[in-house]
């Protein structure tokens, strides 16, 4: 059985080893935050394409403050994109704005607090330096410059650097459109009334969010009864997607029938149990060319496996590279025992109150308490190699995507 990191390590190789699955679209701008670049972005010009000043003051020759504070004569003012004709003699300067270009005969720019003016003469108040609040031209990228490699997600930094070139439209990945299937005779719809016995589908609305969170497109499918025919049929609707994730069916009881069908199909196993709690019946394979990812049924389970195994596909099958597991370290703030010898990912909160990381496992009831889950922010992760943990040891914790 493999670790989560081993069995995280094989959806990444074998995916990636299969490209990418989706198309290209040219789209504008302003529809494309979130999404893939399928194509770099280079500079196309210098920039900045002048020598920019970083301060409201005075445009001047350094050397001239060197031998005198002044006074100088101010020659003009020099608003943001306005140009400037005259030129910085010794002895003048000129009033300047930030992000307004740096006339000729100038090298530096005093802020304007460090200077003191006198009618239409300045006097400078401290030294300066050559290039002081001053970007030169084509000190951030040079023309012809790649930006931004095709691949990359654009977030709003991206967006602004893609615009600022007037890279527009820019060919980006379409979302990968990820089926989403449950199983059970037990499901019953969000809207449906439950029978004693019967739950509501939770799992299509998380699964849903969560794949929006990893750049998918959810399709929702709805949920099959524990019988073969209509189980089949629905798994072969869901092929038609990018991504299948099935939730139920995966364990190894009599109606557990998921692996059997998709074997029918044709589907070739990677792994089929991970040494994880919650989560370890969690299946990966790759039937008739797609990803298809079987995860338990119960919400909690589903929504830590999903995080590990299927969001790394979900974003390859789109282009992009699979963002790291988020792990980082905080102070326990009680002890924590666990007996069987598997990673556990426990439902935790995380406060900075005290300055630093503290987390906290809530107290829950295992796999099937969402309720527990929404009060959290994190998963407390308990390695199989060390089950026992003192207060105020620091340890792993996983955030939940889209919440901390």
């Amino acid at each position: 059985m493999l670790s989560y990191t081993d069995a995280r390590q094989k959806v990444i190789e074998v995916v990636r080893a299969r490209g990418p699955l989706t198309a290209v679209e040219s789209l504008p701008l302003d529809r494309v935050a979130g999404r893939i670049l399928a194509e770099a972005v280079v500079a196309d010009r210098d920039y900045p394409p002048f020598d920019r000043a970083t301060r409201d003051g005075f445009a001047l020759r350094s050397s001239d403050v060197a031998t005198s504070r002044g006074p100088m004569e101010v020659r003009g003012e020099i608003r943001a994109g306005a140009v400037f004709t005259g030129e910085i003699t010794p002895g003048t300067c000129a009033q300047i704005m930030t992000g307004a270009a740096v006339p000729r005969g100038a090298d530096a720019v005093v802020m304007i607090e460090h200077t003191r003016i006198a009618g239409r003469s300045v006097f400078v108040e401290g030294s300066v330096t050559a290039g002081q609040n001053i970007v030169p031209k084509g000190r951030e990228a040079k023309a012809g410059q790649q930006l931004l490699p095709g691949g990359t997600r654009l977030g709003y930094a991206e967006l602004a650097i893609t615009g600022q070139v007037g890279h527009t439209p820019a060919r980006v990945f379409r979302c990968p459109q990820v089926a989403l299937l449950s199983t059970g005779d037990e499901v019953v719809g969000i809207g449906a009334k439950p029978g004693p016995v019967e739950i509501r589908n939770s799992n299509c609305l998380s699964l849903a969010a969560q794949v929006a969170l990893a750049g998918g497109e959810a399709v929702p499918l709805g949920n099959s009864p524990d019988r073969v025919l209509e189980l089949r049929a629905m798994i072969e609707q869901g092929l038609k997607s990018d991504v299948l994730v099935v939730t139920g069916g995966v364990s190894m009881g009599k109606y557990d029938l998921v692996e059997g069908v998709l074997r029918d199909l044709g589907a070739e196993f990677f792994f089929d149990a991970v040494a994880i709690r919650p989560g370890r019946p969690a299946v990966f394979g790759y039937c008739q060319g797609k990803p298809v990812f079987g995860l338990p049924g119960n919400p909690v389970s589903t929504m830590v496996t999903f995080e590990l195994f299927a969001a790394p596909a979900i974003e390859i099958v789109g282009g992009a590279t699979p963002r790291p597991l988020p792990l980082f370290k905080a102070k326990l703030g009680a002890p924590v025992q666990q007996k069987a010898e598997l990673t556990h990912f426990l439902p935790a909160a995380v406060s900075w109150t005290t300055g630093e990381a503290v987390v906290s496992v809530l107290p829950w009831q295992g796999s099937g308490d969402i309720v527990v889950l929404a009060q959290s922010n994190a998963f407390l992760v308990v390695p199989a190699t060390k089950l026992e943990w003192a207060a105020g040891e620091w340890v792993d914790v996983m955030p939940r995507r889209g919440v901390l």
